[in-house]
């Protein structure tokens, strides 16, 4: 009876790369976000939008020995430290966009960052326009913001019918995005400061800077100090999440093992492996043969080595961002209580106003006018196979301001009317920009056949 053949694709699952591992985990991570702001709009509506804050607004402490405390609300704990993991990943795609990504090279980079640029300009002036000099203008930048789970989401549900290089051109667009967006937070929305502990944070920082500079692999030591780095940022008052960012530029880009010792040492690896399955006196099966199972723990092992901490630590983070920290901060702050919503009052209101249109409007034709302008001249140029009507279908997409958008609006207002209003024009912004988007690309699709 002949031997039975197994693919080793079947065996071992086909050979992903980290892009299309991207797209993939964000598409699911876009449905569970959209699930996740569905369920906080019925529980708002349902059970009425000031019950939901008071669950929101318990305390949750941490307390050692009676010398330390640190006591936030569930809202603060979600906002403040789950979304510092979020930032965490934005941190770390930023620097590998930056090192060997989509932002690598000076010549590619510049559409999408010149884009970006215009995409939060632009959407900033007319949120301003609605809005100067009134109570509302600290909320200019709420439609800066572009949500690159939602976004390239709906770009992937198109599949074929947009050219690959339009995903990764809006990715870029977004990655640029999220680090104006990081400044923004940084720099305009920080209310006052604590000298002392923003010294303990800079201290902090120079010395994961020194575990990166020292050849320092394993990440506990990064883990340790980030905690620590959060703690003293939320106290120092500048908002806690940047120090995500922070602790992702100095996780190392460098593997400890370079492609010629991995190779060389999987040679020998495999040799060890087929002569312990020539062995008669030895079972053939890992489980009854710790010689077997040593090998290939060594082989995993030695992947490690072969991967940077920064690829290591994003593989490993983002599934929970993607599907547990962002839909959890949806749960906590895009609900609305739609039934006590007077639509006329609340589409007269400014901020929502605002909102729309920066998000609309301005983002629309932030990203394709300053796209055109440094087109014409000699600035950037169009990706490969992406014409212009590409171009403008994700010029709207990027108009889905949705998770960035909601935590500056949090940032922004302590109202909670204000930030009612802003959340509502969030939403309908969102859903107006996914849709408009996904039906111009289907049609410039069909324009294309």
């Amino acid at each position: 009876m002949a031997e039975k053949k197994y693919p080793l694709e079947s065996l071992f699952g086909r050979v992903i790369t980290p892009f299309d591992d991207f797209l993939g985990r964000t598409t699911a991570g876009s449905l569970l976000l959209m699930g996740a702001t569905a369920i906080a709009l019925v529980a708002a509506t349902w059970f009425g939008a000031d019950t939901i804050h008071h669950l929101w607004d318990r305390e949750l402490a941490i307390v050692s020995g009676g010398r330390f405390r640190l006591s936030l609300s569930l809202h603060e704990w979600v906002n403040d430290a789950l979304m510092a993991l979020f930032f965490l990943v934005v941190g770390l795609e930023l620097k590998r966009g930056i090192l060997v990504g989509e932002l690598s090279s000076v010549r590619d980079a510049a559409l999408p960052v010149v884009a970006a640029i215009g995409g939060m300009v632009v959407p900033a002036a007319m949120f301003l326009a609605f809005n100067a000099d009134t109570v509302n203008a600290r909320g200019w930048g709420i439609p800066m913001a572009t949500d690159i789970a939602f976004a390239v989401g709906v770009l992937v549900l198109l599949g074929k019918r947009v050219p690959r290089n339009l995903v990764i051109f809006l990715t870029a667009l977004a990655i640029a995005d999220d680090l104006g967006a990081v400044l923004v937070i940084a720099i305009f929305y920080t209310p006052g400061l604590d000298l002392a502990a923003l010294r303990a944070s800079a201290a902090l920082f120079v010395l994961l800077v020194l575990f990166n500079r020292g050849g320092v692999r394993h990440p506990l030591p990064y883990a340790i100090v980030g905690i620590l780095l959060w703690y003293y940022m939320l106290v120092s008052g500048v908002h806690a999440t940047v120090a995500g960012v922070l602790l992702a530029f100095t996780i190392p880009a460098r593997p400890s093992a370079t492609p010629d010792q991995f190779e060389r040492r999987l040679d020998r690896l495999g040799e060890e492996l087929k002569a312990d399955r020539q062995d008669v006196s030895t079972p053939d099966d890992p489980l009854r043969n710790a010689r077997m199972t040593s090998i290939a723990m060594a082989t995993e092992r030695a992947g490690a080595t072969v991967q940077s901490p920064l690829q290591r630590i994003e593989h490993a983070l983002a599934p929970w961002v993607a599907f547990v920290v962002v839909p959890v901060f949806a749960l906590a702050n895009a609900g609305i209580d739609i039934s006590t919503i007077r639509w006329s009052q609340a589409l007269s209101n400014d901020l929502t106003l605002g909102v729309i249109a920066g998000l609309l409007a301005g983002k629309f034709a932030g990203i394709s006018c300053f796209c055109w302008v440094a087109v014409k001249a000699g600035l950037g140029r169009l990706p490969a196979g992406v014409a212009w009507r590409h171009l403008l279908g994700a010029a709207w997409l990027a108009g889905i301001g949705f998770t960035m958008s909601l935590f500056i609006s949090q940032l922004a207002f302590v109202q909670a009317e204000q930030v009612e209003a802003a959340k509502l024009g969030i939403l309908i912004a969102s859903c107006v920009a996914a849709g408009v988007g996904f039906i111009w690309l289907w049609l410039a699709s069909r324009s294309d056949r």
